[in-house]
């Protein structure tokens, strides 16, 4: 059977059609993505802080730094496993570099506490940087100097091997913003409203603003 004109043309323009989505999707996954891992205290509140900032494609609340497989949020926060919370942050260096990201994080948090963050005591609760090589090391060293020089103090924040990162339970990941409504000891909240609560109580930003006052990256 012989194809008409329009039948040509329409198949010509399926097929253009066709040729430019497989293009685009191609640019979109080789668009450059690059990760940071930082421990800050609770993870929700990391998660929350940096996934407002430009060119950060997710951030996932997970445990890392110890020794145990597929830990949970029950066996970190009991101790002994070695895991801090901690956040890997997932982004474009095109529009945020690490260098930024690291500068952010030093001034989103305590780095003056060895010992937790605001209200939340113990190792997981500590602050951290993992790094996966040479170039992010000498980074978080530099970013280290010029926090301790800003402040005028030493900081405790260690800087660390990657280790294996275990994303922690889905009820953790953008706990920020669900509207899931749970019992709190201030009554039935959503899960948003109890995360302001909780972070307003513990201090988080108060402190963070008394440290870093105008450079305060989050607290303002």
């Amino acid at each position: 059977m012989t194809m008409t004109l329009q039948t040509t043309k329409t198949l010509i323009l399926a097929f253009a059609i066709a040729l430019g989505l497989t293009a685009h999707c191609t640019a979109a996954s080789a668009a450059p993505k690059e990760t940071a891992i930082f421990a800050g205290g609770c993870f929700w509140c990391v998660e929350a802080d940096f996934e407002k900032v430009e060119g950060v494609k997710s951030a996932v609340s997970g445990y890392t730094g110890g020794t145990t497989v597929n830990p949970t949020y029950k066996d970190v926060t009991r101790g002994g496993t070695g895991h801090y919370e901690a956040v890997k942050i997932t982004y474009d260096p095109d529009q945020v570099s690490y260098e930024q990201l690291l500068h952010l994080f030093f001034r989103s948090v305590d780095p003056l506490d060895a010992d937790g963050q605001f209200c939340d005591r113990g190792d997981s609760y500590r602050t951290a940087i993992f790094v996966s090589n040479s170039t992010e090391h000498a980074a978080a060293e530099a970013a280290k100097a010029k926090a301790g020089a800003d402040l005028g103090k030493r900081i405790a924040t260690p800087i660390l091997p990657a280790a294996p990162f275990y994303d922690a339970e889905d009820y953790h990941q953008d706990y920020y913003k669900k509207t899931e409504r749970v019992l709190t000891r201030f009554g039935p909240k959503t899960k948003a409203e109890a995360y302001k609560r909780y972070r307003q109580a513990c201090g988080r930003d108060d402190r963070v603003k008394r440290i870093w006052k105008d450079a305060a990256a989050f607290a303002k």
